[in-house]
């Protein structure tokens, strides 16, 4: 026997031995729990646990719409996140990629809403949209425009498009330093050779460019997508899901369900087929990353 090679290996796995651990302590062991508790009628309270089944489920499927318009409010973020917010960072980085005056400086400006807390930004632009003294109201009161003024998170006509500006502006900023590394790993060498042959700005980018980002859009969509539909702190510290649910987002239903209304179980269950509808947008956005990379 090989006392040094089985040395080794038991050295390698002495070393990953915490990783392991943590990752079974705060992941894959609260992950079964869920499982558990989502076949259960637990209050969160009583020790006591009545199995019911996928009774849970059923009811959730069939009886639960304030559930569903949380998840398509989620939805409607996410297409602006994926369209304008993505746009913005693309448009940014591309300037950013040029040799232009203070080009770190503007690295750094762009990518500071991403790192500050989203509660101190929610609680700041509650400050901008509030209806009596808020900077919005004033700023269009002075150019004239002061019938559009009105209390913009208060109002179920404008809470969802106001929260998914917050959320644009925090969160443009991490997809701009992405997409900025891609495009400064393309050769400057293919540029300089479509120049020469003539190409403009636009061949440019739809034949050289395009095609050389296409794994860094497919990475950036997919972040975009599972961090806004996660989107939670922004919400809370704005809206609550108010006014009424035209801002509810599933995990702002998933605590009410749990803390407000103590329907644990319930809860957990609406947190199963959560992750299933990620997991679902997840495998499909793979796939497709996988066909357009065959193209």
């Amino acid at each position: 026997m090989d006392f040094q090679k089985v040395r080794n290996e038991v050295g390698n796995y002495v070393f990953i031995l915490p990783a392991v651990v943590l990752f079974f302590i705060f992941s894959l062991y609260p992950f079964f729990k869920v499982f558990q508790l989502s076949v259960t009628d637990w209050n969160g309270i009583n020790p006591q646990m009545n199995y019911v089944g996928l009774a849970n489920f059923k009811d959730l499927l069939t009886d639960n719409p304030v559930f569903w318009l949380s998840m398509r409010n989620a939805l409607n973020i996410t297409v602006l996140a994926l369209t304008l917010q993505n746009l913005l960072a693309l448009f940014l980085a591309f300037l950013c990629d040029r040799d232009i005056r203070g080009g770190n400086i503007y690295r750094v400006i762009f990518y500071l809403p991403p790192v500050l807390s989203g509660i101190v930004v929610g609680l700041i632009w509650n400050w901008i949209y509030d209806g009596n003294y808020g900077l919005l109201n004033h700023f269009l009161e002075f150019i004239g425009l002061g019938d559009l003024t009105r209390a913009w998170l208060a109002d179920a006509n404008t809470a969802l498009l106001a929260v998914a500006v917050i959320h644009m502006w925090k969160g443009f900023g991490w997809g701009f330093v992405i997409l900025l590394a891609g495009l400064q790993s393309i050769p400057r060498e293919l540029y300089e050779a479509a120049r020469v042959d003539g190409a403009n700005s636009w061949v440019v980018f739809k034949k050289i460019t395009c095609p050389l980002m296409i794994p860094v859009f497919i990475l950036v969509s997919i972040l975009t997508i599972l961090g806004t539909m996660q989107i939670f702190d922004i919400i809370i510290s704005t809206t609550g899901g108010g006014p009424g649910y035209h801002t509810e987002v599933p995990i702002t239903r998933i605590l009410q369900t749990m803390i407000g209304a103590s329907k644990f179980g319930y809860a957990c269950a609406m947190g199963v087929v959560f992750g299933f509808v990620l997991l679902a947008i997840s495998m499909v956005q793979i796939r497709v990353s996988k066909m357009m990379r065959q193209v």
